[in-house]
C-alpha cells in the first residue's frame, strides 16, 4: 500500500447520461393495423439497443476516466511521495548542515572560547608577573631604604661614638691639665715653702752666727741686738702673714674648683648632673641624647652662623632642665669668648622649649637634670 496525500484537485467524475424514457406505446387505433406493430417494436429495440450502447459507451468512458483519474491520482501521491521524500532528503540535508553549522559554531565558541582564555590566563600571568616584578622592585627599595638607614645609623652611631670619644679626650685632657695645673700650683706651693723654710734655716744660721760674734760685745752692741730681735720678730710676723695668704689663696683655688664641679644652682631639688655620656642611669642617657639631638637637627645653626666666623673656643655650658621641660637655667663653664656666640646659645637653648617632659621612671627620681655638652660649629650646631 501507498500512503498518498489527500489532494486538493476536485476528482472529475463524468455523470451517468440519462436515459431516455421509453415512449408509450399508445394503442394503436385500429386502422394502423397489424404492420405498424413490427416496426414500433424494431424502433424500440433499436432504441434500446442505441441506449444500451450508450450507456455501456457512458460506462467505459466513466471506467476509462476513473483509470485516468487513479493513474493521475497514482502519479500525484507518487509526485508528492517524491516532493515528500525530496522534502525529507532537504530537510534531512539542511538539518544536517544545520548540525554541522552548529558543531562548527560551537567549535568555533569553544576555540574562542579557549582563546580568551589562554588570552585571559596570559594576561593573568603577565599581570602576576608585572605584580611580582613590582613586588620585587618594592622589596628591593625597601631593602635599599633599609641599608641606607642602617648605613646613615652606623655612621651617626660611629659619629657620635667619635664625639663621644674626642669629648672624653677633652675631658680627660681637660681634667689632666687641671691635675698638672694644680700639681704645678702645688709644687710652686711647697717649692716656695721650701725656699722660705731655707731662707729662714740661713737667716736663723746667720742669726746665730750674729749672736755667737755679737755674745762677746753683748754690752756693747746691746742696742743693735735689741734691734736684730725686733726685726727677726718682724720677719717671722711677715713670713706668718705670707703664709697665711698662701693658704688663703690655696683655699680660695679649691673653693672655685669645688663649685665649678657642683651645680650652678643652690636649689634642694632632687638633680641628676651628666657631664659626659655614661651614666648607670639609662633613662637619664636617653633624655640627654634626645635633647642634644633635638638641639641638632632643629636647622638652629642659622642663629650662629655669622657670629661663628669669628675666632672663639668651643663653649661648654651646662644646661638645667625642669621635669617638665621647662629650662631652669644656663650656665657657661667656658665661654666661647664671643658674646654673640654666647648669647646666641642662650637663644637656641630656650627657643627649643618646652622640652620633652620627663619619663615617669626619670620623673620618679629626679627633678632637675643638667645636662654639659661642649658646643662645636662648622656647618651645623654640634654637641659633644
Amino acid at each position: 500500500m501507498i500512503a498518498l496525500e489527500e489532494s486538493s484537485t476536485a476528482e472529475f467524475v463524468v455523470p451517468p447520461a440519462p436515459l431516455k424514457p421509453v415512449p408509450d406505446v399508445s394503442t394503436v387505433p385500429g386502422d394502423a393495423g397489424g404492420a405498424e406493430q413490427p416496426r414500433v417494436e424494431q424502433a424500440a429495440q433499436e432504441k434500446l439497443v442505441e441506449d444500451a450502447a450508450r450507456v455501456k459507451s457512458v460506462h467505459q468512458e466513466h471506467a476509462r476516466q476513473e483509470t485516468v483519474l487513479r493513474e493521475a491520482a497514482r502519479q500525484e501521491a507518487a509526485r508528492a511521495e517524491s516532493a515528500r521524500l525530496e522534502a525529507e532528503r532537504q530537510e534531512h540535508e539542511r538539518q544536517s548542515k544545520a548540525r554541522q553549522e552548529d558543531a562548527r559554531q560551537e567549535a568555533s565558541r569553544q576555540e574562542a572560547a579557549r582563546q580568551e582564555a589562554s588570552r585571559q590566563e596570559s594576561a593573568r600571568q603577565e599581570s602576576a608577573r608585572q605584580e611580582a616584578a613590582r613586588q620585587e622592585a618594592a622589596r628591593q627599595d625597601v631593602a635599599r631604604q633599609e641599608v641606607a638607614r642602617q648605613e646613615v645609623a652606623r655612621q651617626e652611631s660611629a659619629r657620635q661614638e667619635s664625639a663621644r670619644q674626642e669629648a672624653a679626650r677633652q675631658e680627660a685632657a681637660r681634667q689632666e691639665a687641671a691635675r698638672q695645673e694644680a700639681a704645678r700650683q702645688e709644687a710652686a706651693r711647697q717649692e716656695a715653702a721650701r725656699a722660705e723654710s731655707a731662707r729662714m734655716k740661713a737667716e736663723s744660721r746667720e742669726g746665730a752666727r750674729q749672736a755667737a760674734t755679737q755674745h762677746e760685745s753683748a754690752r756693747r752692741e746691746g742696742a743693735q741686738l735689741e734691734a736684730a730681735r725686733d726685726q727677726d720678730a718682724r720677719r717671722d710676723a711677715a713670713r706668718r702673714a705670707m703664709g697665711r695668704q698662701l693658704d688663703e689663696e690655696a683655699a680660695r683655688r679649691e673653693a672655685t674648683q669645688a663649685a665649678a664641679r657642683l651645680s650652678p644652682s643652690s636649689s634642694t631639688l632632687r638633680r641628676a648632673r651628666l657631664f659626659g655620656r655614661t651614666d648607670p642611669n639609662a633613662e637619664l642617657i636617653r633624655y640627654a641624647e634626645a635633647w642634644s639631638r633635638r638641639i641638632q637637627f632643629n636647622m638652629t645653626f642659622d642663629m650662629v652662623r655669622e657670629a661663628a666666623k669669628q675666632p672663639h673656643s668651643d663653649p661648654v655650658v651646662t644646661v638645667a632642665i625642669r621635669s617638665d621641660g621647662s629650662i631652669e637655667s644656663v650656665t657657661f663653664v667656658r665661654s666661647s669668648g664671643v658674646a654673640a656666640i654666647d648669647d646666641a646659645i642662650r637663644r637656641i637653648i630656650h627657643g627649643q622649649t618646652p622640652n620633652l617632659p620627663f619619663q615617669p621612671a626619670l620623673a620618679r627620681d629626679f627633678d632637675v637634670i643638667e645636662i654639659r655638652r661642649t658646643w662645636y660649629f662648622d656647618t651645623a650646631v654640634r654637641l659633644y
